[in-house]
């Protein structure tokens, strides 16, 4: 089937989609879920599995216990509530990266169900998408496609995977259009990096989404068929995949055809999805209880241990940040994006005489010089000890704008913290009155017209004088003195 052509707005208004998500989330554990092996990323193929990843006969599994920790550390943090007796359930099917032929899921008891992720909608306002369930279960292992001499005629496996603790994450079909998703999602990843039970790397298969798709006419009952899109690696992508769907879907039932109920994947060369499989029922994996491990047991005292390890997630951050530093809200998602940057914000912040000063240098001077020279946050030369001694010398009026971005231009080409340089470019701000208003008389005497125009009621033209007080000084001219003292000047 050729890519969906651009279809007139007026087919498209007549449609609502409906989508839901499955959020596949790779636990930061040290070994893996059932087993005592290593889990991490890569390796050498087939080299990070026993008998229990595997499926050998006699080979039985042992839960992970800071696998369970990290679920229910997850499950809060989306504001899900805990059962405490959940099941551990076989889900039966055959791929060949899966030797055991079914994976331990969890199904009809989960650990976790009843919770939300707040996003914007189109309007800004906020919408509440429901979280029906988080649930414990395995990975299996890898089919390799490529790669080998072979590889036309054979695949290849990688059971190194196999066995990987996971959690699945699974909305309500509240979502509504693919901008929803993709905010969605980059909540998701937040709070969950803010929790450290994944590192939700979507390169290394750390954190993966299938999105359920469908579409009906506004203002019908029932919901369309769903096509189901898979594993795609990265948000960008499944915003794109979502969008396409949605049209396919409009124009097969234009077109007097029927939506299939199936699996498809993304070509994000193409631009398109493809149909996979048909999409199985829950009956088609005859679910049934574990028999090898018994009811998984999270009591109220256990609950409240895990809890003590859950740190303030980003939207309280946001709001203690705004109203303890003063800061702007677009300010405040910046500097919460990531914890470790929000950590080092706040350790440099309450050192500082002024944090929104802080804030001020690190996100506009620190941030657009890192980001010119390629530098990591955790390369740059100038410290947070550095950011605070720069805050406060201009919060104190000791240094110009002018000074303090020549002074970190200087920081970042010679590799050295502002601390050394200020020390030994101090810079002379030239603070005496008499000084700065004998250049203020040189500079009015040679532009009468402002003047003219400041006593004619435009008052904002002090800047204009300022800024060439400024230029005579070199810069040095301390800004507070100078702009008290040309108000002055001209007022008289």
């Amino acid at each position: 089937m050729p890519a969906v052509a651009g279809l007139a707005p007026e087919i498209l208004a007549k449609y609502q989609p409906v989508i839901g998500l499955e959020v596949h989330v790779q636990l930061l554990t040290q070994s893996k879920a059932f087993c005592g092996c290593r889990n991490e990323y890569g390796g050498e193929p087939n080299t990070h599995c026993c008998p229990t990843c595997l499926g050998l006969p006699g080979a039985l599994p042992v839960l992970n216990r800071q696998a369970v920790e990290f679920a229910v550390l997850a499950a809060k943090a989306i504001g899900c509530e805990i059962r405490e007796t959940s099941i551990f359930s076989r889900k039966n099917y055959f791929y060949p990266d899966s030797p055991k032929g079914y994976q331990i899921s969890q199904f009809d008891k989960p650990i976790a169900e009843h919770g939300a992720i707040f996003v914007p909608d189109a309007d800004g306002n906020s919408k509440r998408i429901g979280v029906t369930r988080l649930h414990m279960e395995e990975d299996a292992g890898k089919s390799l496609h490529d790669g080998f001499p072979d590889s036309a005629s054979r695949t290849y496996i990688d059971l190194n995977r196999c066995g990987t603790p996971l959690v699945e994450i699974v909305s309500e079909p509240d979502l509504r259009t693919a901008d929803e998703v993709f905010e969605y999602l980059t909540k998701l990843k937040e709070i969950l990096l803010y929790t450290g039970v994944s590192d939700c790397n979507m390169e290394e298969g750390s954190l993966r989404c299938d999105a359920n798709v469908s579409v009906m006419l506004k203002g019908a009952k029932e919901f369309g068929t769903k096509a189901e899109v898979k594993n795609v690696n990265s948000f960008r992508y499944i915003r794109a995949a979502v969008e396409y769907e949605i049209e396919r879907q409009i124009g097969v039932i234009e077109d007097g055809g029927r939506v299939i109920q199936e699996s498809r994947l993304w070509n994000n060369a193409e631009g398109r999805t493809y149909s996979m499989r048909s999409k199985e029922q829950a009956h088609d994996y005859r679910y049934f209880p574990e028999p090898d491990l018994p009811p998984l047991v999270v009591g109220v005292e256990w609950q409240k241990q895990i809890l003590a390890d859950m740190p303030e997630l980003p939207e309280a951050r946001r709001a203690r940040m705004i109203a303890e530093y003063g800061i702007s809200r677009q300010d405040s998602f910046t500097l919460t994006a990531e914890r470790e940057f929000a950590d080092r914000f706040e350790s440099a912040a309450k050192a500082a005489k002024s944090p929104r000063r802080v804030a001020a240098i690190l996100l506009s001077e620190i941030t657009m010089r890192l980001r010119a020279g390629g530098i990591e946050f955790s390369a740059s030369p100038v410290t947070l000890d550095g950011i605070v001694l720069a805050a406060d010398l201009a919060e104190a009026g000791e240094i110009s704008s002018k000074q303090l971005k020549q002074l970190l231009d200087t920081c970042f080409a010679e590799g050295r913290d502002f601390a050394f340089v200020y020390s030994r470019d101090k810079p002379q701000q030239i603070s005496d009155t008499g000084a700065i208003e004998k250049m203020i008389d040189e500079v009015i005497a040679a532009n009468p017209s402002q003047v003219a125009q400041f006593k004619g009621g435009k008052r904002t033209v002090a800047a204009f004088f300022v800024g060439q007080v400024m230029k005579l000084s070199k810069g040095q001219a301390n800004p507070a003195v100078l702009n008290e003292l040309v108000v002055k000047k001209l007022d008289a």
